[in-house]
C-alpha cells in the first residue's frame, strides 16, 4: 500500500465509533469523508468541526436505488478505497455490497454469530449468558455474517440490563475498531 488507505465511514447516529476510528487514524489510514443517511446526525457535526468532508442525504422520498446511487458516487468522488460502518443503521442493497465487496466492515454490538441483528444486549441477558461483546466483520450480502476480524469481550455482570452492558460493550467498541480495522488494512 502507498500511503494510508482512503476510508470513509458511514454513519447514522451520534457517531461515537467514528470518533475513535478518526482520532486513530494516522499512517495505515486516514477518513476523506463521513457520509449518513440521517442529515441531522450528531456524527456529521462532530466530523465537519475537525475538517472531515460529509455527505448527508435522507433516503426518504428518493428510495434506495437512488439513495445508493448518490452514496456510491458521494464515496468515490471522496476517494474512498474502503468503507467502515459505524452505527449505520441502514441495510445496504446487495448490489452496493457487491460493488465494494471485500473492502465493506462493520462493527456489531454482539458476540458474532450470536445475536444478528438489533436488541443484541437484551437477547443476551434474556438468554443468561455469561458474557457478551463486539464483534469487527466484513460485509456480506447476509445480515451480519462476513468473516468475523476481531472481537472484544465483556462479561454480564448480576443487575446489568440492557443498557448498562450496552454502556460497557461500547467502550470495548471504541479500544477494538480502530486496531482491527488498521491490522485489516495491513494484512
Amino acid at each position: 500500500m502507498s500511503g494510508p488507505a482512503k476510508i470513509a465511514i458511514l454513519v447514522s447516529g451520534r457517531g461515537s465509533n467514528m470518533q475513535s476510528l478518526v482520532k486513530a487514524a494516522g499512517d495505515v489510514y486516514q477518513v476523506v469523508v463521513v457520509a449518513s443517511d440521517k442529515p441531522e446526525a450528531a456524527g456529521l457535526a462532530w466530523a465537519r468541526e475537525r475538517g472531515i468532508p460529509t455527505f448527508a442525504l435522507s433516503p426518504k422520498g428518493i428510495g434506495k436505488i437512488a439513495y445508493e446511487a448518490a452514496l456510491d458516487g458521494a464515496l468515490r468522488a471522496a476517494g474512498a478505497e474502503y468503507i467502515a460502518l459505524a452505527g449505520y443503521m441502514r441495510l445496504l442493497s446487495d448490489k452496493f455490497v457487491a460493488d465494494w465487496r471485500g473492502r465493506i466492515v462493520n462493527i456489531h454490538p454482539s458476540l458474532l454469530p450470536k445475536y444478528k441483528g438489533l436488541d443484541t444486549h437484551a437477547r443476551a441477558i434474556e438468554a443468561g449468558d455469561a458474557e457478551a461483546g463486539c464483534s469487527i466483520h466484513l460485509v456480506t450480502e447476509e445480515l451480519d455474517g462476513g468473516e468475523v476480524l476481531g472481537q472484544a469481550r465483556v462479561p454480564i455482570l448480576p443487575g446489568d440490563d440492557a443498557e448498562t452492558l450496552a454502556a460497557r460493550v461500547l467502550a470495548e467498541e471504541h479500544r477494538l475498531y480502530p486496531r482491527v480495522l488498521a491490522e485489516w488494512l495491513t494484512r
